[in-house]
C-alpha cells in the first residue's frame, strides 16, 4: 500500500448508500436522503438514505423473521464459523477501500485507520468466529436422580448503535459476538460516519450471511434510533456514544419491553505521571499520542494529564514539544499524524471548551485554535491547558477533541483522589518504576482499563467496559459474548 493507491481510490466517485434490509438495498420510504459532508474539505461527498420510523420497523421485522425461522440461529456452529471467516477475509481483501471510504467520511488519519478500522474489524470477526464452537453449556452438580443442564441460547434481535469515531472497529465489537452466537442484528450507524460500516455490511452478504440476519438503516438518531430503542421486537441494545443518548436508550427500554441495554459511554481518562517513571521522554511522547491521535476523538483518550509536582513544568514542556511536532492535515496523506475533526459542530464544541477553560483560569500552553481553514475542512491544533482545577469544566466534561487538561499532584493519595474525581470510569494510565505503586494505582483508580507504563493498544483478548457513567457491560474478549446469550436451565428428573 502506498500513497498512489490511496490517491487513486480517493479520486473515485463515492456512490450513494441506501438501507440494507432483508438482503436488499432499499431507499428511504419517503425517498429522503442526507448529504455526507467530508471533514477533509467540508464538501458533500455523497448521500445516504434518511431513514424513517417505517424503515427501521421494516428492518426490525426482517431481523425478527430471520431469527424465528432459524436461517442463521439454527445453523450448526461450523456453518456460522465458515461464513464469519469468509466475511473477515473479505474485509481484509477490501481493507484499503474501506479505510479510504471511512477517512473521507470521518477524518481519521489513514495511517491509524488502516489498522484500527478494517484491520481491527477483520481480526475481531475472526476472533469470535474461532470462539463460537468453543462455547459450551454446563452440567450442574445435582443429586444423582436429577440432571441439571444450563443451555446458552441467542437472545434474538440485537440493536447495535455505532458512533462515528471508529465505526468498523466498534461495529465489529458488537457484530462479532452477536452474530457468532446466532442472533440477528439491526445496525444503526452514526449520521456522520455511515459509509464504511454500510460497505462492511454488504460484504457480510457477499460472505454468505443469510438475508435479514444483518440489516442496516441510516438516518437521524431521534427518528430511527428512537424507533429501534422503543421496539417491542428488539431484545438487546448495544450502544457506544454519549451519556445523554445512553440515558435515552435506557428510558426507551423501560417504556417498551424492558430490553437489556449495554452502554459504552464517555470518558475523562486520567494519565498519571510519577517522577519515577521508567522513561519520561517516552511517557511524554505517548501522552501526546494518547490524546491527539484521531484529533482526540477516542473514547479512552488520556484527556486528563496528572503530573507529579516535582516534574510538572519539564514534563508539560516535553508533551508540548511532542504535540507541536505532530503533523495535522489531510488525513488521506500517509505522513499525517492528526486528521480532521469529524464535523463543524464538533469543532465548534471543542473550541468552546478552550474558551471556557481560559475563562476558568487555565493557561493555554500550545494550540487552542482552528487551523487550515483554507482547506474548507475541520482541523484543530493540538491543545494543552495547564492549571486545570479538579472542579473545572475541562476536568469534569468530556471534550472528545484534541484538548489536554493538566493538573499537578504531590502524593500518590492525591493522584488517586484526582483520578477518581469525575463521574466517568472508562480508562486510565500510570507511569512508575515502583511495582507496588503500579499495583496500588491499578486497584485504586476506578476504571474499566488501566494502563501501566503505556497508554492504549489493549487488544481483543481483554474486555473494554466502563464503570460509573462510562457505562456497563464489556466489549471485546470472550466476556462480550455474555451480552448476547440467554441462560436456560433444564431440570430433568431421571
Amino acid at each position: 500500500m502506498d500513497q498512489h493507491q490511496i490517491d487513486t481510490l480517493r479520486a473515485l466517485p463515492v456512490p450513494a448508500f441506501a438501507h440494507l434490509i432483508d438482503g436488499k438495498h432499499v431507499a428511504a420510504s419517503d425517498g429522503a436522503t442526507m448529504d455526507v459532508i467530508s471533514p477533509i474539505d467540508g464538501q458533500v461527498l455523497t448521500t445516504t438514505a434518511k431513514g424513517t420510523a417505517r424503515d427501521m420497523e421494516a428492518a426490525i421485522a426482517s431481523a425478527r423473521a430471520a431469527f424465528e425461522d432459524g436461517r442463521w440461529a439454527g445453523q450448526p456452529p461450523a456453518a456460522r464459523k465458515k461464513v464469519l471467516m469468509k466475511w473477515a477475509d473479505l474485509i481484509e481483501a477490501n481493507a484499503l477501500e474501506l479505510a479510504v471510504l471511512g477517512v473521507q467520511d470521518n477524518g481519521t488519519e489513514i495511517s491509524m485507520a488502516l489498522k484500527a478500522e478494517p484491520g481491527s474489524a477483520a481480526a475481531t470477526i475472526r476472533y469470535y468466529a474461532e470462539a463460537l464452537d468453543k462455547i459450551y453449556g454446563e452440567i450442574a452438580p445435582t443429586a444423582s436422580d436429577i440432571l441439571g443442564l444450563i443451555h446458552k441460547e441467542p437472545v434474538g434481535v440485537v440493536g447495535a448503535i455505532i458512533p462515528w469515531n471508529f465505526p468498523l472497529m466498534i461495529g465489529a465489537w458488537k457484530l462479532g459476538p452477536a452474530l457468532a452466537m446466532g442472533n440477528s442484528v439491526v445496525l444503526k450507524p452514526s449520521e456522520t460516519a455511515s459509509l464504511s460500516l454500510m460497505r462492511m455490511a454488504e460484504l457480510a452478504l457477499e460472505a454468505g450471511l443469510p438475508p435479514g440476519v444483518l440489516n442496516a438503516v441510516t438516518g437521524e438518531g431521534r427518528v430511527v434510533g428512537e424507533t429501534l430503542g422503543l421496539s417491542m421486537d428488539v431484545d438487546v441494545l448495544a450502544f457506544t456514544g454519549s451519556g445523554a443518548t445512553g440515558r435515552r436508550l435506557m428510558e426507551y427500554a423501560a417504556r417498551s419491553n424492558m430490553k437489556r441495554v449495554y452502554l459504552e459511554l464517555g470518558g475523562k481518562s486520567p494519565n498519571i505521571i510519577f517522577a519515577d517513571a521508567p522513561n519520561l521522554d517516552e511517557a511524554a511522547t505517548v501522552a501526546a499520542s494518547g490524546i491527539f491521535r484521531n484529533a482526540g476523538q477516542v473514547c479512552v483518550a488520556g484527556s486528563r494529564l496528572l503530573v507529579e509536582a516535582a516534574i510538572h513544568d519539564d514534563f508539560v514542556a516535553a508533551v508540548a514539544k511532542a504535540a507541536e511536532a505532530m503533523r495535522v492535515g489531510d488525513p488521506l496523506q500517509m505522513n499525517t499524524q492528526i486528521g480532521a475533526v469529524n464535523s463543524d459542530i464538533q469543532l465548534q464544541a471543542n473550541l468552546g471548551f478552550v474558551e471556557t477553560a481560559k475563562a476558568e483560569g487555565g493557561q493555554i500552553i500550545t494550540g487552542g485554535e482552528r487551523i487550515l481553514q483554507d482547506t474548507g475542512g475541520f482541523y484543530m491544533a493540538p491543545t494543552i491547558v495547564t492549571g486545570v482545577t479538579p472542579d473545572a469544566t475541562l476536568t469534569q466534561k468530556e471534550v472528545f477533541g484534541p484538548v489536554l487538561g493538566v493538573t499537578s499532584f504531590a502524593t500518590e493519595e492525591e493522584a488517586v483522589h484526582l483520578a477518581n474525581g469525575t463521574v466517568y470510569g472508562l480508562a486510565g494510565g500510570v507511569w512508575t518504576s515502583n511495582l507496588s505503586r503500579a499495583h496500588r494505582m491499578v486497584r485504586g483508580v476506578r476504571t474499566g482499563v488501566m494502563h501501566v507504563n503505556t497508554y492504549g493498544g489493549a487488544d481483543g483478548t481483554v474486555p473494554l467496559g466502563g464503570v460509573g457513567q462510562s457505562g456497563n457491560g464489556a466489549d471485546k474478549s470472550l466476556h462480550a459474548i455474555e451480552k448476547y446469550i440467554n441462560l436456560k436451565t433444564a431440570w430433568i428428573k431421571l
